[in-house]
């Protein structure tokens, strides 16, 4: 069935990507407008011609903001893939920088429609807001200085000595506490990862932590300065938060998903933002229709 979904997505993509080179704004290859349930939140967006997202604007390759104030990256190729598909093109998409430790208050206090932001699904955070996807499962692992032969893994952090930044309400931060001695004086939380990057460089801490494919973007624009530590040492699947209890948005967006993996526009989706730091598309991850 969910095969069968996917396929039907992708067809009403193709219709819709078809209108669109032919020169309609708002309609399939018929010529009909596309339309969705009376007072569903897909309809809403497309009467309203907008669509809000909260992204990072400080990761290379996911979210990181540009000269023109707006951010580029995977994130931001993912939220034009679901703006598309409701109608609205890209310059009509209002981005918000998104923080981890505000993701949840952005989709409660209505400020965005959907949340795009290295998001982690976790159980704990199903409690506040639901998730479409994942789209892509990273892993956290550790960046340290390019010269630090001493941390090799978060097992590194257990003698009590060294120390680690990462981000507010994040799911690295959370991760790595197991691994510390004492958590008071070893873990330095921020905001945003670029202040860890910033204490890295002046030596305030040994190492940052977050997924791998953050970090990657990082050492990829720290010329020849930093380096990942290690291997990965979980799994973090990135999903879509939309708000609690909206199941048909959440079921549109995966279907919107879905229909992306199949017709190709996640693989361009990826070469021209993350895959700038790694070329290899990820693998596909299995939407959860939770």
């Amino acid at each position: 069935m969910r095969k069968t979904r996917a396929i039907a997505a992708a067809g009403a993509l193709a219709l819709a990507l078809a209108a669109s080179a032919c020169g309609g704004d708002d309609a399939d290859s018929t010529g009909e407008s596309k339309s969705f349930a009376a007072g569903s939140t897909m309809q809403k967006l497309k009467d309203a011609g907008k669509l809000r997202v909260g992204t990072k604007f400080d990761q290379p390759g996911f979210g990181l903001e540009q000269l023109r104030g707006k951010p580029d990256g995977f994130d931001v190729e993912i939220a034009k893939i679901i703006a598309a598909q409701l109608d609205i093109p890209e310059d009509e998409i209002e981005y918000t920088e998104t923080p981890s430790s505000i993701r949840e208050q952005v989709l409660q206090q209505d400020k965005v429609d959907i949340v795009v932001a290295t998001y982690t699904i976790t159980d704990k955070r199903k409690q506040v807001v639901d998730f479409a996807g994942p789209y892509y499962i990273a892993g956290q692992t550790l960046m340290v200085k390019v010269d630090n032969t001493d941390i090799t893994g978060p097992e590194s952090f257990e003698d009590g000595t060294k120390k680690v930044c990462s981000v507010i309400n994040s799911t690295p931060a959370i991760n790595i506490e197991k691994y510390l001695k004492n958590k008071t004086k070893q873990l330095v939380l921020f905001d945003t990862y670029q202040k860890c990057v910033t204490a890295l460089k002046s030596g305030r801490v040994d190492a940052v932590t977050s997924d791998n494919v953050i970090l990657t973007g990082f050492i990829a624009t720290s010329e020849g300065e930093f380096a990942l530590a290690g291997t990965a040492f979980t799994d973090e699947p990135y999903g879509i938060g939309v708000k609690k209890g909206d199941k048909a948005f959440r079921n549109f967006i995966n279907d919107t998903l879905e229909a992306s993996f199949e017709d190709g526009s996640y693989a361009r989706a990826w070469k021209v933002s993350a895959g700038e730091y790694d070329p290899s598309v990820p693998r596909i991850p299995t939407v959860d229709r939770y």
